[in-house]
């Protein structure tokens, strides 16, 4: 069981700040204006579902895909950690709290009555990607598929459900956050999501730093330590 708990700890922190549910709610009420709160309620619903769909199939097929395109474990964990590494930075520098392009730029404003029976239509596309979960999203869950991989079998199943599991609690919060996002814009202050969110950045650049150290430990191995050639 400490696999388990040990990648739901690992996958919450490094997804929490791409997610960004609280974030991403101020962006999803914008975009949906005033539309009825049944509306809010029932996109809520389907985007938290399409999150743990489109996570959950990223993180299967992620490790095949890998192989098929021949990367090994160790590279992966390096440029992804990396990556991590990189989001987590900026999004600790960040000077006041934008919106993240990526989310955005794919997304239009819907904020009148005649639009809001095309809302469903925007479930997935852009509501679930890239406002909820963005490229950044991808590549952590690319680098968390691959990480799980222990030596015992049952150890690699209890860290992908440990994974699996922290999806779903996100995927929860982003519904609640959602949900609610009339009632959260008119109680939270700017300042203190920000603040929130420097905090699990901070969180992000660690976790991003141990993985590629990971990585890079067991590509320096055979350097460090050459194997002698038969003779």
């Amino acid at each position: 069981m400490y696999i388990l708990w040990k990648y739901f700890a690992l996958s919450f922190s490094a997804l929490l700040p791409l997610l960004n549910p609280l974030g991403s709610a101020l962006i999803f009420l914008g975009l949906v204006g005033s539309a009825p709160i049944s509306v809010f309620r029932s996109l809520a619903r389907r985007i938290a579902i399409n999150t743990v769909i489109f996570l959950s199939v990223i993180e299967i097929i992620g490790s095949y895909l890998l192989s098929f395109f021949g990367i090994s474990l160790p590279i992966v964990q390096l440029a992804g950690g990396l990556v991590i590494s990189m989001i987590g930075w900026t999004m600790l520098n960040q000077q006041a709290s934008h919106p993240n392009p990526e989310k955005t730029e794919a997304a239009t404003p819907a904020v009148t009555q005649a639009e809001i029976d095309s809302l469903q239509q925007k479930a997935f596309y852009p509501f679930t990607f890239p406002i909820t979960a963005g490229p950044g999203c991808i590549v952590v869950m690319l680098t968390l598929s691959v990480h799980t991989t222990q030596e015992r079998l049952s150890d690699t199943v209890l860290a992908h459900v440990g994974l699996f599991i922290a999806v779903v609690l996100l995927s929860g919060l982003v519904y609640l956050c959602y949900a609610y996002a009339p009632s959260i814009a008119r109680s939270v202050s700017p300042a203190t999501a920000h603040g929130i969110l420097r905090v699990v950045a901070f969180i992000l650049l660690c976790i991003g730093v141990q993985i590629a150290w990971n990585g890079l430990s067991e590509l320096l191995v055979p350097l460090l330590h050459p194997q002698p050639h038969p003779s």
